[in-house]
C-alpha cells in the first residue's frame, strides 16, 4: 500500500499540462500569490502537517485548476488518515467514471483504508481493465491481497509484472508463492528466471537467498552468492562463498575462486601448501611479502620454494632460497626459519658447523621437537661425529614425527656409520 502511495506521490510530479483544467505554461503563474502558497504547502509537509498541507494544496488547485495541486492535496488527506474527503472530493469531481485514473486511484487507496474492500475491488478491477496499465493491475492486486484472496491477486500482479517486468513486482509475487500459496519451486522458478534472463539484482537475489537459505538449499545458495558477488564484488559476499566451500569440503573449487578473485590469499595460500602446490605457494608468499612487508612471508616463501625443487634444486634457487632464509630467520629469530636454513646448509654442504648453530638456535625454543633434533643429528652424522648422531637419533625415533620418512633415512644411515665406526674401533683393538 505505502508503495502505492509513494508511487503516486512521484507521479504528480510529472502530470501533463495538458490534463489541467485551464491553460497554463508550467513555468507560469496562475495567480499572483502562487509561490508562496507552494512554499506553505511544502513546509507543512516536511514538518508531517499533512491535514494542514492538503487544506494549501486544495487552495491551489482552487486558485490555478492545476491537476497536480489536488492530487497532491487528496494525497496528504490520504497521509493525515482523512479517507472519507478523499472519497468525497473525488465522487464531486468525476462520480463512478474513470474519466481520470489518477482520482480512481487515489479513491480505492482511500477505500481500503476504510475497510471497503468489496467496492475499491470493483473499481480497481474496472480501472485495470480500462487502462491495463501495470500501475493498476497492482492496484487491484493489493485490494486481493488485503482480502487474502491471493490466488486472484497473483493473477493481476502477473498482469502487471508481464507489462514491464518489474522486479518489485516479482517479488511480491514470490512472496505469495511461497507463503501464502505454498508453491514453492514455482516462487524459486519465477525469481531464477528473471535473475537469468534480466540479471541478478540485490532484491531478487536476497529474495532467492532467503528462499534458499530456509530449503537449507546449499547449491542454490551458492549459485546465487557467485551472481551477486559477479555484479557487486563485496567482501561480505566472497565471505559466504568460502564458508559454503568449505562447508561443502569443495576445496577445488574454493581454490579456482580464490584464484580469480584473490579475496583472501592467506586462506589460498593455505590450500597451496595443503594441496602441496609447493611452487604456487612459494609464489603467492613472496607476492604478499610484496604487498604487506611481514617477514613471516619471505619465510615461508623460501621454505615453499625449497620444498617445491627439493628433489633436484639447482644452484642458483639453493642461493636464493637461503638468502630469503638468512634475512627472515635473523628478522625474527623464528625456530621454523631457524631450522630450515640450517637444515639447508647442512644437507647441501653449504656449511654444516654453522647450520648446526642454526639448528641449536631453534632447539632452544623447542628442545622437543623430533624434526629440530632430527636436523642436529643430521648435522653431526654430516660431521662425521656418528656417536653423538645415534645419540640423538636414537631419541628421536621414538618421539612423535619420528616415523617420518625422512628422519627414518636418516636414523639408517646414522645407524650404518655407527656400526662402521664400531667396527673400526675393533679393528684396531685387535691389532
Amino acid at each position: 500500500m505505502i508503495k502505492i502511495v509513494l508511487a503516486i506521490v512521484l507521479s504528480l510530479f510529472f502530470v501533463s499540462c495538458a490534463m489541467q483544467q485551464k491553460t497554463v505554461k508550467p513555468d507560469e503563474k496562475a495567480f499572483e500569490t502562487e509561490d508562496l502558497y507552494i512554499m506553505l504547502a511544502l513546509n507543512a509537509e516536511l514538518t508531517k502537517q499533512y491535514d494542514i498541507a492538503a487544506k494549501e494544496f486544495a487552495i491551489l488547485y482552487e486558485k490555478s485548476s492545476k491537476k497536480e495541486y489536488l492530487y497532491r492535496s487528496l494525497h496528504n488527506y490520504l497521509l493525515a488518515k482523512e479517507v472519507q474527503k478523499v472519497v468525497r472530493k473525488v465522487d464531486e469531481i468525476i462520480g463512478d467514471s474513470l474519466d481520470d485514473p489518477i482520482l480512481v486511484r487515489l479513491k480505492v487507496i482511500a477505500l481500503m483504508q476504510m475497510g471497503k474492500l468489496e467496492y475499491a475491488k470493483k473499481i480497481a478491477i474496472r480501472l485495470a481493465k480500462e487502462t491495463q496499465k501495470a500501475e493498476d493491475y497492482l492496484l487491484a492486486a493489493d485490494v486481493y491481497i488485503k482480502n487474502q484472496e491471493f490466488d486472484k491477486a497473483l493473477q493481476y500482479l502477473n498482469s502487471a509484472y508481464t507489462k514491464e517486468y518489474n522486479e518489485k513486482i516479482l517479488d511480491k509475487m514470490a512472496v505469495i508463492l511461497y507463503v501464502n500459496l505454498h508453491r514453492k519451486k514455482d516462487a524459486i522458478a519465477y525469481l531464477e528466471t528473471h535473475s537469468r534472463v534480466h540479471g541478478c539484482s540485490k532484491l531478487i537475489c536476497k529474495r532467492l537467498i532467503g528462499i534458499y537459505s530456509n530449503e537449507n538449499n546449499i547449491e542454490g545458495l551458492l549459485s546465487v552468492y557467485k551472481r551477486v558477488y559477479a555484479l557487486q564484488k563485496e567482501e561480505a559476499v566472497a565471505r559466504k562463498i568460502i564458508q559454503i566451500y568449505t562447508y561443502k569440503r569443495d576445496y577445488i573449487k574454493l581454490m579456482d575462486f580464490l584464484e580469480e578473485t584473490h579475496v583472501d590469499d592467506e586462506l589460498l595460500l593455505e590450500l597451496y601448501v595443503r594441496g602441496k602446490n609447493y611452487l604456487k605457494a612459494s609464489i603467492l608468499a613472496q607476492k604478499l611479502y610484496e604487498q604487506t612487508g611481514d617477514i613471516k612471508y619471505l619465510g615461508q616463501s623460501a621454505i615453499y620454494e625449497y620444498e617445491a625443487h627439493a628433489k633436484k634444486i639447482a644452484k642458483k634457487v639453493l642461493t636464493l632460497v637461503v638468502k630469503k632464509l638468512t634475512e627472515a630467520a635473523k628478522a625474527t629469530g623464528d625456530a621454523l626459519y631457524l631450522n630450515y636454513l640450517g637444515y639447508i646448509l647442512i644437507d647441501h654442504d653449504l656449511d654444516v658447523k654453522k647450520g648446526i648453530i642454526y639448528v641449536k638456535k631453534a632447539l632452544k625454543t623447542n628442545p622437543d621437537s623430533a624434526y629440530y633434533l632430527d636436523s642436529l643429528a643430521w648435522g653431526y652424522y654430516k660431521l662425521h661425529q656418528c656417536d653423538k648422531a645415534k645419540k640423538i637419533m636414537d631419541r628421536v625415533v621414538k618421539m612423535e614425527g619420528g616415523d617420518n620418512a625422512e628422519v627414518l633415512l636418516h636414523a639408517k644411515k646414522i645407524d650404518e656409520c655407527y656400526r662402521q665406526r664400531a667396527q673400526h674401533k675393533k679393528g684396531k683393538k685387535k691389532k
